[in-house]
């Protein structure tokens, strides 16, 4: 595998294989973030032109990526089928972005083995469809780098603006190696030690690569002008800014963050099978051919991509409120290149280990781990979506008038039927989350007549295995409830009985869940609620022992 293939052949085929491994889930409703967000701010784009978001509150994101779906939209129509496939196609070119970074710094083989690794892996392959902007930012990041290994400033200075464009928190990337070559002026012997990349010849340092990595900052800054101009607020709204940077400044939830950001990316949904496999081969001899090793990544460009790698675990370990794996998605793949490149270099088998890799990011698709995890991180998410379209059709059918009391994101699904749940809008209230203080609390209100609603739609905000791994360690329960919002959701029979209603609808998937709960009701609540319509669901009827299932823990 000696010849380079061209660009667009690569992409083709990558686009095609993701396309079909994606089949099923294409015309799934909008998940999580893409129903509270982005999917909101590309449709007020859609229907207003206007960059800010009109119909939620704005977070300042940049509107490169809502720009794109929107497109997709005015060309194609507003469907999830047609974002979904927009999506996609930006995965592809992420892929192919990567592929030519691989293919610059190694060879075929390993460009070749690293893109399929970075499509198998759960959070990249779960990302690939969600119209969520991290994706769209790391391979535009990957583009940006292979200009910059083939010493190409102008077009690395675009790839790394439009990155920025996609997400602000890709302007990590160009301002990490701008200091690296900042320190590389500064103390020459860097170069010494490591050498210097083929492209960039020792002591050959020029002072324009640094202004044309600086370069990505100016269309930031003007987004955050224009952004200002219209809102008022520079970084988004204040809720969002105390969430995602004022609350964050502890030091100990700094190095709390820092070991779980550390985790991501180097065990996380079985990673650590690809990067305990490349240590174990660190031991081995390299393999030769005719007397000669097989050439490993150069220590200088292996030290660009370390650079890279370093700065976005320090950053996103010390901003964002929630210590999401997709936030990881611009390094995570470049962990995968060095460990596929020792692998190659290391191992005669080699292929056997990468499909070993391989298999084990197939099966994490599916295999949910022993601790609590973000369902958008394999397709747990899927399961997600199933049980909520399920319990709001039921909703929608046998009570269409009622007022549901539920928080988000069920709140946004039942009032918004274009996000594919519902067929039309219905009456909420919302609560915070499903734990025991806010149930209490929602209780309370009703009893005091400051809250009225008829229905509860109950649902878990998070996966939780049946034994966590940590449990017994309530030390770390409480950090995680002190620095990352956690909480436990009250299970649905305990619900019922705080609020005094009953369960009449459950369902339950792969460690998912969610249940309506009927409020006791008087006679002009009765007249309020439409007569029950029969539905083809799951119901407590039919399945009369799910409830038990659920124990306080």
């Amino acid at each position: 595998m000696s010849s380079r293939p061209h660009s667009a052949i690569v992409f083709a085929i990558v686009l095609v294989a993701i396309f079909i491994l994606h089949v099923p889930l294409l015309q799934l409703p909008y998940f999580w973030d893409e129903a509270g967000y982005y999917v909101p701010a590309a449709r007020d784009l859609l229907l207003h032109g206007s960059l800010i978001p009109i119909t939620t509150v704005s977070n300042a994101h940049p509107p490169l990526v809502m720009a794109w779906v929107a497109l997709w939209w005015k060309l194609a129509g507003f469907a999830p089928l047609i974002t979904r496939s927009a999506m996609l196609a930006v995965a592809a070119f992420s892929l192919l972005g990567l592929f030519r970074v691989a293919l610059r710094l190694a060879n075929v083989e390993v460009a070749v083995a690293a893109t399929v690794c970075t499509a198998l892996y759960p959070v990249f392959f779960a990302q690939s469809s969600l119209a969520q902007v991290d994706l769209a930012a790391a391979g535009l990041t990957f583009w940006a780098l292979s200009a910059y290994f083939e010493g190409r400033p102008v077009a690395m200075a675009t790839w790394f603006s439009l990155a920025a464009l996609a997400k602000e928190t890709a302007i990590l990337a160009p301002v990490a190696l701008a200091g690296w070559e900042i320190l590389r002026l500064i103390l020459p012997r860097i170069d010494t030690y490591i050498g210097s990349m083929p492209s960039h010849p020792q002591g050959s340092i020029p002072r324009s690569r640094i202004i044309f990595l600086l370069t990505p900052i100016v269309p930031l800054v003007l987004w955050y002008a224009y952004h200002y101009l219209k809102t008022g607020y520079v970084f988004g709204n204040p809720e969002f800014f105390r969430y995602n940077v004022a609350s964050t400044m502890n030091p100990l939830r700094f190095l709390l963050a820092l070991l779980l950001r550390l985790w991501e990316i180097l065990g996380y949904m079985h990673l650590w099978v690809l990067t305990v496999g490349m240590a174990l081969a660190m031991l081995l001899s390299p393999v030769k051919h005719n007397g000669l090793e097989r050439r490993r990544i150069a220590i200088p460009e292996q030290a660009i991509l370390l650079v890279v790698i370093a700065a976005y675990v320090a950053a996103m370990a010390l901003i964002g409120g929630a210590v999401l794996a997709r936030y990881m998605l611009p390094a995570v793949p470049l962990v995968i290149i060095l460990a596929v490149a020792t692998l190659w270099r290391r191992l005669r088998w080699w292929p056997a280990a990468i499909a070993i890799v391989g298999a084990s990011f197939v099966l994490s698709w599916f295999w949910n781990p022993p601790y609590g995890f973000s369902p958008e991180d394999n397709l747990s998410y899927r399961d997600f979506i199933v049980v909520h379209q399920n319990a709001e059709r039921f909703l929608e059918a046998r009570y269409p008038m009622a007022r549901v009391l539920t928080a988000w994101p069920a709140s946004g699904e039942l009032v918004s039927p274009w996000l594919g749940y519902t067929t039309r809008p219905m009456q909420v209230v919302r609560i915070e989350d499903f734990s025991l203080d806010e149930v209490l609390s929602a209780a309370e209100a009703r009893r005091s007549g400051s809250a009225d609603y008829d229905i509860v739609l109950v649902f878990s905000d998070k996966y939780e295995p049946a034994r966590p791994l940590l449990e017994r360690w309530t030390a770390w329960t409480d950090m995680k409830r002190r620095f990352f919002g956690y909480h436990r959701d009250v299970p649905p029979e305990l619900a019922a009985q705080i609020l005094g209603g009953k369960i009449v609808f459950i369902d339950l998937r792969n460690g998912q869940w969610a249940a309506v709960i009927e409020i006791a009701r008087n006679e002009i609540q009765e007249a309020r609620l439409c007569a029950p319509h029969e539905m083809a669901g799951v119901g407590l009827d039919d399945q009369p022992d799910l409830a038990s299932n659920f124990k306080l823990k």
